[in-house]
């Protein structure tokens, strides 16, 4: 379509449970508008948005894919997201760029938790809502259920405006709510048929709770609306389009993806009532202020994804948040000041690319081999505007990845670099300490695809393990201690010899004094000594581990004037440390965080009964300021506790509590379970 206008843009977020047909949708919406000459089936392989190797395999989406459609003069860049919660990233880079989120409800399941999750990311991402009821053409649907459980949801802005007729258990055609019409359909194709009885009950119900609402935009339409006078169709697609971006109204329609029922009258409500990109008039800047929207302003792009791409290198979706993009024109990057050529513009249409001369304002696109832009970037003509960026979960489940061939370290250090720049909600690390490398993601689900994406675009094949705990040692009570090395083998000899008391220091690592009197140790020695026990405390007397809290006061000892050196009273040192510490009580610690869990009310005894399981200390429960439905635990938890809390907490919320826990401590581990960890490093040590 040619000389496309930013208000002829509309830009929608497909949302829902896993297995509610967004992508069957996105696909009937393409084949109906003749974008594709086929109706691709996921059990197939062959859709246009779930074209990655891993979504074949899986049959589920598992990234956000671009689907544009033109219709009625207007280019419409429908966004298929995953339903899967470990995909969340998806779905909130794809919300950032639009200003309508269909939410599609499987008929026959009715509303599951994945559509209310949906909601609540729509509504804080501040978009336009809408249902899409699908798979009406399954039998004995109950639509008056699903109705009515989306009005006990979200409320009394749900308006049905595309309606079922059944006939024996089965959808036999629709009713448009705001014209009272009825059709049947044959392979998409509309055919009006008359409505059974126009005054039914039921009919003026919706038709009533749909203009009340439409009357509400509007002085003049709230007049109407009392004086009982019609509303023209353009008063009505006004209203709605109104409605819509205020949240006062939230249409449902339903239909089915595979039949194609329903998709015209459900396109043709999108291409007229659906909310633009120019409809409002700024975007958010970085620091929350307002950023003027202007089509013939300057060019602004914002980079809302990233995908590694073996071949093509690093492509970099995007959409034009102002002005006109052009192919070749150079734009400053705000986060680090460099400049970008877009050498390339292109409209994507699920692994389709369609070179284009330039965007308007509004519209979505990808660029390739950009130098140093990433996901969150802003580009513009001068590189003073910065739009807000999107926020990512935090990852809390964590692995330690291994390769299954050795040396390949390095090509997965390669491999989880690129992956990195694609998903923001990973993160790596290389921990020391424990000598893993770590991955950390969203659930297990997302760890999987990112070890199969690992093998697949770079050819190293990887396990995961139980990720190991940092534990530490200390000491419980003081002790004095002697440390004496002698060592005669012809010529010079070695000779040191500490005495030092031993006591829980408060400082975390070592706290170091002398008081010795009489220079029966030299103080030159002095520094060896201390440099001694700091490398002994790298591993502790009980499992190896490092030790904390430690104070030690040399108070005496002796010297040899030709045998001692630094080298003798550090192994001295190293003695008195071996000796005394395992005197002195000495326990294990273990790292333990502070725990915020946000659940619905319901689940709050649920949740404590299971930390006090996990050895937890609940400090308290507080009420959410902004959404008095959703109850915070805070708790004290082992590290160790929290391995696999992610996954659980999901089971035991059906997806709706999610969680914060950051380290806070280390604390002593219980005796039983400290018997079981040394017992565990000792034979790990031994292997």
């Amino acid at each position: 379509m040619a000389n496309i206008l930013s208000r002829q843009i509309r830009n929608v977020c497909l949302l829902g449970h896993g297995g509610s047909g967004k992508t069957s949708l996105a696909e009937a919406l393409l084949y109906y508008t003749k974008q594709t000459d086929r109706l691709g089936k996921i059990s197939e392989g062959n859709t246009v948005c779930d074209f990655d190797p891993e979504e074949i395999k899986r049959e589920m989406s598992i990234s956000a894919s671009i689907a544009p459609v033109f219709y009625d003069n207007k280019k419409i860049n429908f966004i298929d997201t995953p339903g899967y919660l470990d995909f969340n990233a998806e779905i909130k880079q794809a919300l950032r760029v639009v200003r309508n989120a269909v939410i599609v409800i499987d008929a026959k399941a009715g509303v599951e938790v994945g559509a209310e999750l949906a909601w609540k990311e729509a509504a804080q991402a501040g978009v336009a809502r809408a249902f899409f009821i699908n798979r009406m053409d399954e039998d004995n649907i109950n639509f008056t259920a699903i109705l009515n459980n989306l009005k006990e949801l979200f409320g009394q802005s749900i308006c049905p405006l595309y309606v079922p007729l059944f006939e024996n258990h089965k959808t036999v055609g629709y009713v448009d709510i705001i014209d009272v019409k009825a059709y049947k359909y044959n392979n998409g194709v509309a055919e009006e048929i008359p409505v059974p009885d126009p005054n039914a009950d039921w009919i003026l119900e919706y038709r009533s709770m749909l203009f009340e609402a439409l009357a509400q935009t509007s002085d003049e339409l709230m007049m109407k609306y009392f004086e009982d006078e019609p509303f023209t169709d353009e008063e009505i697609a006004d209203a709605l389009q109104a409605g819509l971006k205020m949240g006062t109204i939230v249409p449902v329609f339903s239909g089915s993806a595979v039949t194609l029922d329903g998709i015209d009258y459900f396109l043709h409500k999108v291409s007229k009532s659906f909310t633009s990109p120019v409809a409002r008039t700024h975007e958010l800047s970085v620091d929350g202020e307002d950023i003027a929207i202007d089509p013939e302003g300057e060019t602004a792009i914002f980079i809302f994804k990233t995908v590694a791409d073996p071949f093509v290198g690093k492509m970099s979706f995007f959409k034009v948040m102002n002005g006109l993009l052009k192919k070749d024109q150079m734009l400053k990057n705000a986060s680090n000041g460099s400049d970008e050529k877009i050498a390339r513009l292109i409209c994507a249409r699920g692994k389709k690319q369609t070179e284009v001369d330039e965007m308007v304002c509004g519209d979505i696109g990808l660029t390739t081999k950009l130098v140093s832009a990433n996901t969150n970037d802003t580009l513009s003509v001068s590189g003073s505007i910065c739009y807000s960026k999107i926020v990512f979960p935090a990852p809390y489940y964590s692995m330690a990845i291994e390769p299954l061939a050795k040396g390949d370290e390095d090509k997965i250090s390669q491999g989880i670099s690129k992956l990195l720049e694609e998903d923001w909600s990973l993160r790596y690390v290389n921990n020391a300490e424990t000598k893993q490398m770590v991955i950390s993601g969203l659930g297990d689900m997302h760890l999987d695809v990112l070890t199969s994406k690992l093998k697949a675009r770079f050819g190293t094949s990887v396990k995961l393990s139980e990720e190991k705990i940092a534990y530490r040692e200390t000491i419980k009570k003081s002790v004095q201690a002697e440390g004496k090395h002698k060592k005669q083998s012809g010529g010079h000899g070695q000779y040191g010899h500490v005495k030092i008391e031993f006591a829980p220091g408060e400082a975390e690592g070592l706290t170091f004094t002398e008081s010795i009197f009489g220079g029966s140790v030299p103080k030159n020695f002095h520094p060896a000594v201390e440099k001694g026990l700091l490398e002994s405390m790298q591993k502790g007397v009980l499992a190896g581990f490092p030790v904390v809290n430690l104070k030690a006061n040399l108070y005496d000892g002796s010297y040899h004037d030709v045998d001692s050196s630094e080298m003798a009273f550090k192994l001295a040192a190293n003695l008195a440390f071996k000796e005394g510490l395992k005197n002195a009580s000495p326990v294990l610690l273990e790292p333990v965080g502070n725990l915020a869990v946000r659940v619905p009310m319901d689940y709050v005894g649920d949740i404590m009964g299971d930390l006090n399981k996990r050895r937890g200390i609940v400090l308290g429960t507080s009420q959410d300021e902004h959404d008095h439905s959703i109850s915070i635990v805070e708790a004290e938890v082992p590290k160790s506790e929290m391995t696999t809390y992610a996954i659980q907490l999901r089971a035991m919320t059906q997806g709706r509590g999610s969680f914060t826990f950051e380290f806070s401590r280390y604390a002593e581990v219980p005796g039983n379970i400290a018997q079981k960890i040394i017992a565990e490093h000792k034979a790990d040590v031994e292997d």
